[in-house]
């Protein structure tokens, strides 16, 4: 993933890579060189980005029961 440098310093950081660090507005990130001269991208706040399951919760819908959502995927509903 490419970005361009504005004449402030300032680049975007790419959605996938916001995405895979929970980094949002607010957000506050380091910047650090590692061992190989490469420059590594962090979150600062040490806040973990939800796992894809986390995300997931609470995302069947409000009065659904286990009986309701093995019907809704068996094709039943």
């Amino acid at each position: 993933m490419t970005t361009t440098v504005t004449a402030k310093g300032q680049v975007t950081i790419p959605k996938p890579v916001r995405d895979l660090l929970g980094i949002g507005p607010g957000s506050k990130v380091d910047f650090r060189r590692a061992a190989d001269g490469s420059i590594v991208l962090t979150r600062a706040d040490k806040k973990q980005p939800a796992s894809r399951f986390a995300k997931l919760r609470g995302h069947a819908g409000r009065g659904f029961d286990t009986d309701a959502i093995m019907a809704l995927t068996r094709g039943e509903g």
